[in-house]
């Protein structure tokens, strides 16, 4: 389905659309610190334009006054005298041709962007991405490490040469990336005089298995409610915002599911909502909210290795959004990779995974971990700190949880917000097209839980070294 057109006008003109998502140049509002330093001596420069000036003379000024960089950095009214650092791509043409007055350098402003789990690498990655919208690719191919901690020690199984399904953002095979939220029993139910009985299916589509966090406290902003809000508008999906922040909205509220904590006033959701979350189990708020909004799901959030869970599913709870915290760790240190597996292991070994749905967050940082966090048992994301870096936030310190981390954003425009959002979001879906054709798969929902399609560093480690020694697993 297209962003732009709603179901029913689909079904009137009984065309069908493949779901897209417009991207349109979104250039960084606020200057970055640039990603290299570019140093020249300006003694060295001036020697040789007096050398090129006698061995060519003066009459060959384009020759004299040609540019080591196509990219612009020597671009400027003085040249070399003056790069424009900002342009660097760090491709070293220049320090090739001449090293003797040319030197580049990584910026250590750039790097200290982000913090120790969000590095700059990945702030790098989504600058890019919510600026273009496209899939960020080096020509000097991957150079980074092929495996590691956290999301580093998964890897995901490629087979796309004996599997069918390939070419999936390029238009010759179509890959669903829709997701469903809500309850399905685990078979149907029928009375002796064959009528439905038992608990009906309540379930609801989205085309993306990635929602949109409520911002962090300390993110005052009240354009970034809205650009949460008409991104998630254009783009079909949900953004989770407090009810405090309902006020300020107008149509594109009806993409917003409100997050609810016990003392919020309800009048304040003056719509009818596909989704409402609570922040944190009440069991009075719970039959509240189930009383005033009967034809809502409502979503439980609360952390990962909450002991509770199947508690919370006698109660009546289907849809689980669980969280870990920035950096992907549970309250006992464990990270979030291990606990989606364990989440859903529980589940599936009370035989109740296929009636719940189980959203994710905390630690997914890059286009790569969704479809590894969807392979280890969640249904969807909920993106949090990358929705704040693609609106240029800058960390304060090390930022860890939602009630205490302290970003910096520039001065939002909400069209510009939603355009950044909307561009990020483009691109991860493109990378998730790309791996799910890779492994020949025609839809998202068939990832979930599959385990067959991941590999672990430590397993495969202890499976070819175990009894060697000075091997320690």
């Amino acid at each position: 389905m297209d962003h732009h057109a709603t179901t029913e006008e689909h079904a009137k003109s009984g065309v069908y659309h493949r779901y897209h998502i417009h991207t349109v140049e979104a250039p960084d509002r606020e200057r970055w610190p640039s990603r290299f330093n570019v140093h020249v001596r300006k003694a060295g420069l001036a020697k040789l334009l007096i050398k090129e000036v006698f061995h060519y003379g003066p009459q060959n000024k384009d020759v004299i006054l040609s540019r080591p960089c196509v990219y612009g950095v020597f671009g400027g009214p003085v040249g070399g005298f003056a790069p424009r650092e900002e342009k660097c791509v760090g491709c070293l043409r220049c320090t090739t041709e001449f090293p003797d007055f040319v030197r580049i350098e990584h910026n250590p402003a750039r790097r200290a962007l982000g913090d120790s789990y969000f590095a700059f690498g990945y702030v790098d990655a989504i600058s890019y991405e919510a600026a273009s919208g496209l899939i960020p690719v080096k020509g000097a191919g991957y150079r980074g490490g092929f495996g590691g901690e956290g999301w580093d020690g998964m890897w995901t199984d490629m087979s796309e040469i004996v599997r069918p399904t390939r070419d999936g953002i390029h238009g010759r095979e179509f890959i669903s990336t829709v997701v469903d939220i809500g309850y399905t029993p685990n078979f149907l139910e029928f009375d002796e005089r064959g009528r439905s009985a038992g608990s009906p299916p309540r379930t609801f589509s989205i085309p993306l298995p990635m929602l949109f966090d409520a911002p962090p406290a300390s993110v005052r902003d009240a354009a970034l409610p809205r650009a949460l809000a008409s991104a998630a508008t254009e783009l079909g999906n949900l953004a989770f915002l407090p009810v405090a922040a309902l006020a300020g909205l107008g149509e594109e509220k009806l993409a917003v599911a409100p997050l609810v904590a016990p003392g919020d006033d309800l009048a304040a959701i003056d719509y009818q909502p596909r989704l409402i979350a609570m922040d944190g189990w009440d069991a009075k708020l719970h039959q509240e909210l189930s009383d005033k909004f009967p034809h809502a799901l409502i979503a439980l959030r609360t952390a990962f290795d909450d002991p509770d869970l199947l508690a919370y599913f006698t109660a009546g709870v289907r849809v689980f959004h669980l969280t870990a915290n920035y950096h992907g760790r549970g309250e006992q240190g464990d990270f979030v990779l291990d606990l989606i597996r364990a989440a859903h292991k529980r589940f599936v070994d009370e035989g109740i995974r296929q009636e719940v749905t189980l959203l994710g967050s905390g630690g997914i940082i890059a286009a790569e971990h969704v479809p590894k966090a969807i392979i280890c048992g969640l249904d969807a994301v909920v993106l949090d700190t990358p929705l704040l870096v693609a609106l240029q936030a800058n960390f304060n310190d090390e930022c860890l949880d939602r009630s205490t981390s302290e970003f910096q954003l520039p001065r939002l425009d909400a069209a510009w917000g939603a355009q950044r959002l909307q561009n990020l979001m483009a691109s991860w879906r493109d990378q998730l097209l790309e791996i799910l054709g890779a492994m020949g798969l025609r839809e998202v929902r068939r990832l979930r839980g599959e385990m067959g399609r991941a590999m672990f560093m430590k397993t495969l480690e202890a499976d070819a070294f175990a009894g060697i020694e000075g091997y320690h697993g």
